[in-house]
């Protein structure tokens, strides 16, 4: 199985995917979401990832070749040492030098997370281009790709979480709410204007940045993934499809072009 590792800067994803004719080239079969603890040891990442497997039935010695893409500096020295101490089988780190198959068309291509570059590589593979990627995380992505499959840039803005930590983190007067559709955008009452402002304030900011975007690329499929994505779907009109997983599969796919496998 090819175990797929996408770290956050608050939350990791992880998704094992069934071998078929190749090292993952199967379904994805078990997903789990933890929360990133910078400060993990290699042993400490090996602790969580085979209490996770087993939350399944399963052991380390089912992985047959692992990828990983990180933006958290520390955790990706501790996984590196983690897969190379623990796993010993084919492993595939996303960064500078590794084979995506997207040409990446911006000033500084080493300073695009690799965590988008997956985003991007799985969305055009599933739904073709021109293609936007809104990824809900710690920040909210916006990801373009061209109808030949390039990575054109994209835009970045804070995530609806860290939005809600930072304005009551400043305004003492303003509690700490649960992520939820209130009634109407339109508050009654403290909590229910904060959600409003929360979900339909970023519902209407995908579907006025999409706008612009489509207004400089032309008709645009928009994907949404992310942990948060669920929140701003509901009431945002331009999302064609949801996919939860999209990271995974992107990672999926970056193993393959650089391992010779699928």
């Amino acid at each position: 199985m090819l175990l797929a590792i996408d770290v956050g800067n608050t939350q990791i994803v992880v998704g094992l995917f069934a071998d078929k004719d190749g090292v993952g080239t199967g379904d994805l079969v078990h997903h789990w979401r933890v929360a990133t603890h910078p400060q993990y040891t290699a042993d400490e990442f090996a602790l969580q990832l085979t209490q996770l497997l087993a939350l399944d039935g399963l052991q380390l010695s089912s992985v047959t070749g692992t990828v990983v893409a990180c933006v958290v500096p520390p955790v990706q020295a501790a996984l590196r040492q983690m897969t190379g101490r623990r796993l010993a089988v084919p492993t595939v780190i996303v960064e500078p030098g590794v084979r995506t198959g997207m040409p990446v068309l911006v000033d500084n291509p080493k300073e695009v997370g690799a965590d988008r570059i997956a985003d991007a590589v799985a969305a055009f593979e599933r739904y073709g281009g021109p293609t936007i990627v809104v990824d809900f995380g710690t920040a909210t992505n916006f990801e373009v790709i061209s109808a030949k499959g390039e990575y054109l840039g994209g835009v970045l803005f804070p995530g609806v979480e860290l939005s809600l930590n930072a304005l009551t983190a400043k305004a003492a007067l303003l509690p700490r709410v649960d992520m939820v559709l209130p009634r109407s955008v339109l508050g009654k009452n403290t909590v229910e204007s904060l959600q409003a402002g929360l979900i339909f304030g970023f519902g209407a900011l995908v579907d006025g940045l999409c706008a612009q975007l489509k207004s400089e690329i032309g008709p645009a499929t928009v994907v949404a993934t992310g942990g948060l994505a669920p929140l701003v779907l509901s009431v945002s009109k331009v999302v064609d499809y949801h996919e939860p997983w999209l990271t995974l599969y992107g990672l999926r796919t970056i193993y393959q072009r650089n391992r010779g496998d699928g």
